[in-house]
C-alpha cells in the first residue's frame, strides 16, 4: 500500500508574525521544525499543510512576479468542516481576527460554504458537505 500523498500549499505573506497570529486565532497550529523568520508551516491535517512565506523568500522559488492578492485571485483554498455550525464558527473567527468576508454564504442543501479573505487577501472557503451526498 502506498503512503498517503501530502499537500503543501505555498502562499506569499507580507507580515509573517501577524499572519501566524491570525491563523492561531482560528485554532490552527504550526510545525516549529519548519518555521523560522522567513516561513511558517501551518498544519491543516496530517497530510495537508500551508507554507506561509514572506514575500522576498517566496520570490526565491519562482521566476514570475508574485500576484497581488488584493487585486487578483491566485487561488481559492477550501477547508472542510464537520458541520454547518462549524462553517459559521470558522467564518466568525476569521472575521473577528481581521479577515474580510469574500462572498455570500452558499447553501445548496447537501453543501454549505462560507468564504473570507485573510490578512494578505488570499481567498479561503470553509465547506460542509452532507456525508450522504458524498457516499451517494
Amino acid at each position: 500500500m502506498t503512503q498517503a500523498r501530502k499537500i503543501f500549499v505555498n502562499l506569499a505573506v507580507r507580515d509573517l508574525e501577524a499572519t501566524m497570529a491570525f491563523w492561531k486565532q482560528l485554532g490552527l497550529t504550526f510545525n516549529p521544525q519548519f518555521t523560522d523568520k522567513n516561513a511558517a508551516c501551518m498544519i491543516i491535517s496530517p497530510e495537508s499543510f500551508v507554507m506561509l512565506l514572506v514575500e522576498p523568500f517566496f520570490q526565491g522559488f519562482t521566476k514570475k512576479a508574485i500576484t497581488t492578492a488584493s487585486t487578483h485571485t491566485e487561488v481559492m483554498v477550501a477547508l472542510s468542516c464537520e458541520s454547518r455550525a462549524e462553517v459559521d464558527e470558522f467564518l466568525a473567527k476569521a472575521l473577528a481576527a481581521g479577515g474580510r468576508a469574500a462572498m455570500p454564504n452558499q447553501d445548496h442543501g447537501f453543501m454549505y460554504a462560507a468564504s473570507f479573505y485573510d490578512l494578505d487577501d488570499h481567498h479561503w472557503e470553509v465547506v460542509w458537505m452532507d456525508p450522504a451526498a458524498i457516499n451517494g
